[in-house]
């Protein structure tokens, strides 16, 4: 599965136009590489995620074509999740 799709399937970002904007700026790696929105996700892959101040890694554990609210944090196990602070 693409990883913008698997990002807004899973509603880590809610957009599939945000998602893919934010990994073709180099902001997500899969298993330590960089990543580009095309990037194959599989099970079992490891996501490390910027946003701003915050970066996730995560797991895959599944993938779905589609899924409701419920089952979309079934799709991923968050590993570590860390904020950096601004520093003036």
């Amino acid at each position: 599965m693409r990883l913008d799709k698997f990002m807004k399937i899973s509603r880590i970002i809610k957009r599939r136009s945000v998602a893919k904007e934010v990994a073709d700026k180099g902001r997500i790696q899969v298993n330590g590489k960089l990543a580009k929105s095309s990037s194959d996700v599989k099970v079992g892959d490891v996501l490390k995620i910027q946003f701003g101040n915050k970066t996730m890694e995560i797991k895959v554990n599944e993938l779905h074509e589609s899924t409701k609210k419920e089952d979309a944090q079934k799709m991923y196990e968050i590993i570590s999740e860390t904020r950096t602070e601004n520093v003036n």
